[in-house]
């Protein structure tokens, strides 16, 4: 399975899987435009989209893509999403081309986020739940909700490669500095996306055993992640952690 990032609009990723017989998935098509495109340059025939969330930057391409070739529109129950024709539910395994994803329900960000896992090639399509350096903001759900999400992805083998909707790994990391100034690995992190965006190379996939040990919102239980929420609101709760480096950054 080849994956290909659609940049779209001013930072998100549309991803784009095709197999070697020509079929294609696309996941949260915010642009049909970007997507019929690549569709066309490579000769790909669409076969299914895969959503994450209803937010419309990952959605609004889905009503022309659909006129453009009838295919199943995978996504979450409780949608307010209407175009989704198939539902799928925490634990699902789903074919997908030539692999097997597990349905993984993650709220927080938004009350019906779901993200998509490959197993047997170590993929996590992750919409807007978990970023390169950062997480989603907290919009419908609650923190509590989304930093369980956060730890259900955060268990899944390190080697995973990690396909978020936006280029967000920068400013993340500007953020992440600010609470842990110390982390070397971090640091290393840091440089290498400067180098990578210099030439305006994706900083995706990352990695989840880089996310964990550089992204402070899966770090929450870390001793320097825990010193700096501290910092922010003298004796912060160890549940309370995550909360208080969400909204520093909210504000950051």
């Amino acid at each position: 399975m080849l994956i290909e990032a659609l940049p779209a609009f001013s930072d998100n990723y549309i991803w784009l899987l095709s197999d070697q017989h020509g079929n294609a998935v696309v996941v949260d098509p915010g642009d049909a435009t970007v997507v019929i495109a690549a569709l066309s340059e490579r000769n790909l025939q669409l076969s299914g989209v895969l959503i994450t969330h209803h937010h419309f930057d990952h959605t609004g391409g889905v009503q022309a893509l659909l006129e453009h070739a009838s295919v199943p529109v995978i996504g979450p129950e409780a949608s307010p999403f209407e175009h989704i024709n198939r539902i799928v539910t925490e634990g699902e395994c789903i074919p997908v081309l030539d692999r097997m994803f597990q349905v993984i329900k993650v709220p927080g960000h938004t009350l019906d986020h779901i993200a998509y896992y490959d197993a047997k090639g170590g993929h996590l399509f992750c919409g807007d739940t978990l970023f390169s350096g950062g997480c989603g903001r907290v919009f419908e759900g609650t923190f509590e909700q989304m930093q369980s999400s956060l730890s259900k992805l955060r268990e899944l083998p390190e080697d995973t490669r990690v396909y978020a909707a936006h280029e967000y790994t920068a400013n993340n990391l500007k953020f992440a500095l600010a609470v842990e100034p110390d982390n070397t690995q971090l640091a290393a992190r840091v440089a290498e996306v400067r180098q990578l965006r210099a030439v305006n190379t994706p900083t995706l996939p990352t990695t989840l055993g880089v996310e964990k040990a550089t992204n402070p919102f899966l770090r929450w239980d870390s001793p320097a992640v825990i010193a700096a929420a501290n910092s922010r609101r003298q004796g912060a709760s160890n549940e309370s952690i995550f909360q208080v480096i969400r909204e520093w950054k909210d504000s950051f």
